[in-house]
């Protein structure tokens, strides 16, 4: 399966204005041939703690966004969205939204809120991992922070064939993103996705560093950094099942 990664600048807050620069983006990826579209964390109004103020309905505006690009081009898109969700949270949630040709076919809350920059006192935390199969390929969503939590990702390596990580990763710790990426990939044997923003948003500045990593930990693809661009990348699973089974390292875990 081709994956396309679009690494982009939000404008913040700004949903509408956010639509607008992407919509050509999706377009590109998938004339280009791209089955699953990833776009940044928050992709529509950049990491805002205003959660009071941008979060939306679950069927919301950039919710739907999702869902209609998906439908026009008849191919898979994702990102995350601030969600209130009235049946299960008084706090919104920073939710991971994959859509198909279908309309929304899963979501993943993010599990592990950005404590360090307040994430905790406006959004929920998840509770419910989820690993979904997008053409035959095996697909676990992660957001940012969760990054960080190797056992999360540990306990569904073995139904996994690719992560996803979307994230607004700050410039300063550029580098923890790269190895943390290339970690997750080598320790699960698994296609690591990993799509950041650049430019600035809330005073905080972005570099991107979005790149696909295989199951071995080496490079397929990357972004240039500091400036938008789509990386495409083949997920290859004759790739998953030939590293796992020449080297099975992930039979000794206990």
């Amino acid at each position: 399966m081709k994956v396309a990664a679009v690494q982009h600048d939000i404008v913040w807050e700004d949903p509408e204005a956010n639509f607008e620069r992407l919509a050509p983006k999706v377009a590109q990826a998938a004339a280009d041939g791209a089955r699953l579209v990833v776009l940044a964390e928050m992709y529509s109004t950049g990491f805002s703690m205003a959660s009071d103020r941008v979060a939306e309905s679950p069927d919301g505006s950039s919710v739907g966004f999702l869902a209609e690009q998906a439908a026009a081009h008849g191919v898979w898109v994702c990102g995350s969205v601030p969600v209130r969700d009235p049946s299960s949270a008084e706090l919104p949630y920073n939710r991971f939204v994959l859509a198909g040709p279908d309309g929304v076919a899963a979501f993943y809350d993010k599990i592990h809120p950005f404590s360090y920059g307040g994430e905790h006192e406006h959004y929920a935390a998840g509770s419910e991992r989820l690993t979904v199969a997008i053409e035959g390929v095996r697909i676990t969503p992660f957001v940012c922070y969760d990054l960080r939590f190797s056992d999360e990702f540990w306990g569904l390596a073995h139904d996994t064939d690719c992560y996803v990580v979307v994230a607004n990763w700050p410039a300063p710790r550029r580098a923890h993103w790269s190895a943390l990426l290339v970690a997750r990939a080598i320790e699960n044997q698994a296609y690591v996705v990993g799509v950041n923003r650049v430019g600035t948003g809330g005073g905080i500045d972005y570099q991107g560093d979005s790149v696909v990593i295989d199951p071995f930990g080496v490079e397929v693809a990357s972004a240039p950094e500091g400036e938008e661009a789509i990386l495409y990348a083949e997920i290859d699973l004759s790739r998953v099942e030939k590293i796992r089974t020449r080297y099975p390292f992930l039979e000794d875990r206990r």
